[in-house]
């Protein structure tokens, strides 16, 4: 029997609030910890099936779900961020007296089995939780003017799981500002949360069916990695949902991009003809710079030229596929 497995009999009994303790994560390797992920919508995973995560869109995340040996994604940013959640939640105790204490587990409900939460802190005496987050100083006036959306939603799907009536969510911001709110159940958020979460994770990834186009840069790597090659051979596309008027609403974009593109254009020449020589401008509490750069580039016309034959040596070949929508015939 897998240690997986195990740790889950062991801890068939543990609760939180309306959620069962189905993993101990206190001293679970980071393998284990990955896996474990795979087998449900996580609380960071709502906001991209939402479509309101700014860092991962719904093709990741399923790609993500459906990798045979999941790695872990590792950057200084997030080592901080998980060695000052303890700073942050001392921090939330100490502004408002609050006791929090660790829950260490893996968190699911059985009235949404395709979910799970790994809340950071429990509060002590109240049916509610703690989330802690850091961040640089560019987000204060987000955090001051609310929560971002993400983590709203990641707040929400664990009020979900775990039946909390409201919980807590504290940020350190720049290492210079503490910033916290409180969320109340929304029960009508949550009840759509979970719809899409369900179909997500029954329609997409148990089905192995990919999620359908989100306008992401990560869609079109996708698209562009998954279809390198051109067959030659031209299809009719019927099945295109209102295509021709899909189509005409391109030429507007197209053209209004054109209009904004110009319109910007002239905006930074307004600016560059007034400073001249100067490297950097002010305007009111904008700063504008204008700085000279160089770099060392390979005049590949001239060594085709002189040295053909080492030229050659050092040719690499790249395949692509360029698109293009043609205008009305």
């Amino acid at each position: 029997m897998s240690k997986i497995a195990i740790l889950s009999q062991n801890e068939k009994f543990r609760k939180y609030l309306d959620a069962k303790v189905v993993a101990d994560t206190k001293d679970m390797l980071k393998e284990e910890w990955l896996k474990h992920r795979q087998a449900g919508i996580g609380g960071s995973d709502a906001s991209c099936i939402a479509g309101l995560n700014p860092w991962k869109s719904s093709i990741q995340l399923y790609m993500d779900k459906k990798e045979e040996n999941p790695k872990e994604l590792k950057s200084l940013k997030m080592e901080l961020g998980n060695r000052l959640e303890g700073l942050v939640a001392e921090l939330f105790t100490e502004e408002t007296g609050l006791k929090v204490r660790n829950v260490n587990g893996i968190l699911k409900n059985d009235k949404y089995p395709f979910a799970l939460a790994n809340i950071d802190r429990a509060i002590v005496g109240e049916k509610a939780f703690l989330e802690c987050k850091t961040t640089n100083s560019y987000a204060l006036k987000e955090w001051q003017d609310g929560i971002p959306p993400h983590y709203e939603i990641q707040c929400l799907h664990y009020m979900a799981i775990t039946g909390a009536t409201h919980c807590y969510i504290a940020a350190l911001i720049g290492n210079s500002d503490f910033i916290w709110h409180k969320i109340e159940r929304d029960q009508e958020t949550i009840d759509y949360l979970m719809q899409i979460e369900k179909e997500f994770w029954e329609e997409n990834i148990l089905k192995d069916i990919v999620p359908l186009p989100d306008g992401s840069d990560a869609y079109s790597l996708y698209l562009k990695e998954k279809y390198k090659q051109s067959n030659g051979q031209e299809i009719e596309l019927h099945f295109l949902k209102d295509g021709p008027a899909k189509l005409l609403r391109y030429d507007e974009i197209v053209s209004d991009i054109k209009e904004l593109e110009s319109e910007k254009k002239l905006i930074e020449q307004e600016i560059q003809s007034e400073m001249q020589e100067f490297e950097v401008a002010k305007v009111g509490d904008r700063k504008i710079t204008w700085k000279t750069s160089s770099r060392n580039t390979i005049d590949s016309k001239r060594l085709k030229q002189e040295m053909p034959n080492i030229a050659e040596q050092y040719m690499k070949t790249s395949i692509s596929r360029t698109f293009k929508i043609g205008g009305l015939k």
